[in-house]
């Protein structure tokens, strides 16, 4: 049984959230080629990882003398904080940080079996050989020493998951704004094909055998226009008053969409293109397209 004062626990949080990052990122690192600092926060902590490893502490404490009760708790334990955290993110984000979609027996893309079974073996080599010592350092390090320690960490971190957090909303609100603006320009699009088809029988409707993005949309409503242009230009008397004030109109709405390469400026605070570049399983059903159009603009930044 581990007995510990209210910054001591605080403190083991820290020690599990750091241990979880290098873990993590030396993982993902590996499997991708490349270094990955990975993670919501910037700085060297997974806060999922502290707070799940004081979970299975504290759940199987009763269970102690139990190898098979210690390790369903921990199963059971981690696997519940990991889905509730999961929830809450994607409700306030509106994506997911990881994602469990590809994986065998996953719920909702959250949680998956292979994660549950690997969070029991954790409690189990946690708590009978890594918290050990831990538990020393603990109880050796002078008690005035770890609670000025665990402050000055905490400073630190609350400063690093504000920033984080601010950045995270900021993705959300550009996601936000891309689709907006997509669904438009898609509107717009097939509004100008109508007018195509309608008025000259020699050019057939474009179709688009997948959804486009948007600078492909961006790109595809400059030669719709430039077509449109053209069109009226060798055959006046084709086209309605009507149908030519409602281009004009069309192209003045389209005009005050900036091209999507300045709006990408908005990602230049490192923060954000961290976020982005350090969650390679950063996942969005709503904002699939935009998310993966978010991904490789930041990933050419980076070349």
């Amino acid at each position: 049984m581990f007995h510990y004062k209210a910054f001591q626990w605080l403190f083991i949080i820290y020690i599990y959230s750091f241990l979880g990052w290098c873990f993590e990122s030396a993982f993902v690192s590996l499997k991708s080629k490349k270094w990955i600092n990975r993670g919501f926060m910037r700085g060297p902590f997974l806060p999922l990882y502290g707070s799940g490893a004081t979970m299975m502490l504290v759940v199987s404490m009763p269970f102690a003398d139990n190898i098979v009760l210690t390790y369903i708790a921990g199963c059971l334990g981690a696997t519940a904080l990991e889905y509730v955290t999961g929830v809450t993110m994607e409700a306030l984000f509106n994506v997911r940080y990881w994602d469990y979609s590809n994986r065998p027996f996953n719920f909702q893309g959250q949680i998956c079996l292979r994660s549950t079974l690997t969070w029991g073996f954790f409690t189990v080599l946690m708590t009978r050989v890594l918290h050990y010592p831990i538990d020393w350092f603990i109880h050796y390090v002078p008690t005035r020493w770890l609670y000025y320690a665990t402050v000055l960490l905490t400073v630190y971190i609350l400063i690093d998951f504000t920033l984080s957090f601010k950045a995270a909303l900021d993705i959300r609100d550009i996601l936000v704004k891309m689709q907006r603006v997509k669904e438009e320009m898609v509107r717009m699009q097939r509004r100008l094909d109508v007018i195509i088809a309608f008025n000259n029988e020699d050019k057939d409707q474009r179709r688009q055998e997948r959804e486009p993005s948007l600078s492909e949309l961006r790109t595809g409503l400059k030669q719709r226009f430039a077509d449109l242009k053209e069109s009226i230009q060798s055959k006046p008397s084709a086209y309605a008053e009507a149908i030519k004030e409602e281009i004009a109109e069309l192209r003045g709405r389209f005009s005050n969409y900036p091209d999507p390469q300045d709006n990408y400026k908005e990602l230049l605070d490192f923060y954000k293109r961290d976020m982005l570049r350090n969650n390679p399983t950063m996942a969005s059903d709503k904002f699939k397209d935009s998310l993966d159009e978010l991904k490789h603009i930041v990933d050419e930044k980076e070349q």
